[in-house]
């Protein structure tokens, strides 16, 4: 990837960028000059019809079957249809505020969907996106349509964080209302009860979704390095809780592994493709991750 791409996967360099349309592309197009082809195309075609072979034809799809049968040369016609409707679900409560350097978890989410928004609309597929807390907040249905792409950004670009968190309710809520199978993209810190995001996740899958979680976190959330006396707060309660941080440092770190791996088996348990995120990573990672799921599900 060329240097200059490459500093636009980079969270810190595209956080300074307001507009979250342009973060989107930058990400993507670097993303594929990283790769060195595009994955535009290939996913969502589907066989329509013959026609005459004419000049300039690709030989690649002409149909010797049916050449075979009539003795005249005929090409498959291909035509663009959307095979797959994903619905992204975005946390937006207080806690996804939380950052320790300089991009906070809701940041980085916004910045990670809109670039997976933006890759799904440039393939044709179908995107819709929900945004929520201790509730349903915004739903807006699957489209493809290049304007719809848009609507999308501007409505992430005009969320704020607030809110406490009831994820599983939101997902057994969304579970019942989304009746075509497609696939389910969960972008979360998964600050909840474990065992009933579990259940929801599971109830999508139960209808026949495919179901990707991106679980992000701060660095300082997964390895506590502090060494004083700490004031803790909690973002959704505004609880407080003074604390040397010394003394927690060991437990907090394995209680927090033992939360991840919690997701991690549980997720596999259930075929849940589970992706934990560091807010210091870089982009490419998650939308490969992506790219890999789309290309299983053609």
């Amino acid at each position: 990837m060329s240097d200059i791409y490459k500093e636009y996967m980079d969270v810190s360099t595209i956080n300074k960028i307001d507009n979250l349309f342009l973060r989107a592309k930058l990400v993507v197009e670097g993303f594929i000059i990283g790769m060195h082809k595009s994955p535009y195309h290939g996913f969502s075609v589907e066989f329509s019809e013959h026609r005459p072979y004419g000049y300039g034809d690709e030989i690649k799809y002409i149909d010797w079957k049916l050449w075979g049968k009539t003795d005249r040369f005929y090409i498959k016609q291909f035509e663009e249809e959307t095979n797959l409707k994903c619905h992204v679900i975005l946390d937006k409560s207080s806690s996804m505020s939380y950052g320790s350097h300089s991009i906070n978890k809701f940041e980085y989410s916004k910045c990670l969907a809109a670039s997976l928004i933006y890759l799904m609309i440039k393939q044709q597929d179908a995107v819709g996106l929900t945004t929520f807390d201790d509730k349903l907040n915004i739903t807006i249905p699957p489209k493809s349509k290049v304007s719809h792409l848009n609507l999308l950004l501007q409505t992430m670009h005009n969320s704020e964080t607030g809110g406490e968190t009831d994820i599983s309710l939101l997902l057994h809520s969304l579970a019942e209302s989304i009746h075509k199978r497609g696939l389910i993209i969960l972008i979360s810190d998964l600050i909840d009860n474990e065992k009933d995001i579990i259940k929801g996740l599971r109830h999508f899958r139960h209808k026949g979704h495919e179901v990707i979680v991106f679980h992000i976190m701060d660095p300082k959330e997964s390895n506590l390095d502090y060494d004083e006396n700490i004031n803790f707060i909690d973002l959704e309660n505004q609880k407080e809780l003074k604390i040397d941080a010394r003394q927690i440092k060991s437990q907090y770190n394995k209680a927090f592994k033992n939360f991840c791996d919690y997701y991690k088996n549980e997720c596999v348990k259930n075929n849940i493709d589970y992706i934990p995120i560091n807010t210091m990573d870089s982009l490419d990672g998650s939308l490969m991750q992506y790219l890999i799921k789309r290309m299983s599900l053609k």
